[in-house]
């Protein structure tokens, strides 16, 4: 089900009064329910996709009165190497649970060592460092969830 369908049946449920509807189509499970106040809710959001926020070009521009105040931006160093994930899975950042972490920030790394770990489809991958350096910061927390590409770790290379 794609999302123009999803705005149609949607539009639909609220043009015929509907306080509740379930689909079930395949793998695809849809459930609506709307509140007194005819508010569209939805209690359980896997089923549903995300989409990329569009490029800022193309987003709302708030008024500066109505932004909130805005939080001093964290400072961004140059020249650090970001080491990514190459795969999807869970970041571990020790070999087993209650063993110190692999790497932690302020360490030399050295080519080859192992930062950590991101479980696959019950499979342990390593994650070697790729660069010789000092590790600045750890960007995930044990356990989360990653992406492909997501940066892990920030490093300073070594001179």
């Amino acid at each position: 089900m794609n999302q123009k369908e999803l705005k149609e049946l949607i539009e639909f449920l609220i043009d015929k009064d509907i306080a509740e509807f379930e689909l079930e189509r395949g793998d695809v499970k849809v459930r609506i329910k709307r509140g007194a106040d005819g508010a569209m809710t939805v209690p359980d959001a896997r089923y549903f996709a995300t989409y990329p926020a569009p490029p800022a070009a193309e987003m709302p521009v708030a008024s500066p009165a109505a932004a909130p105040p805005k939080e001093a931006a964290p400072v961004v160093e140059e020249n650090l190497h970001m080491v990514r994930s190459p795969i999807v899975g869970t970041f571990y950042e020790s070999p087993s649970p209650g063993s110190p972490p692999f790497a932690k920030p302020g360490d030399v790394i050295e080519v080859g060592q192992v930062l950590c770990i991101v479980e696959a489809m019950k499979l342990m991958n390593e994650i070697e460092s790729d660069v010789a350096g000092e590790l600045v910061k750890k960007l995930v927390a044990n356990g989360q969830p990653i992406e492909y590409g997501q940066e892990l770790f920030a490093i300073r290379p070594r001179k």
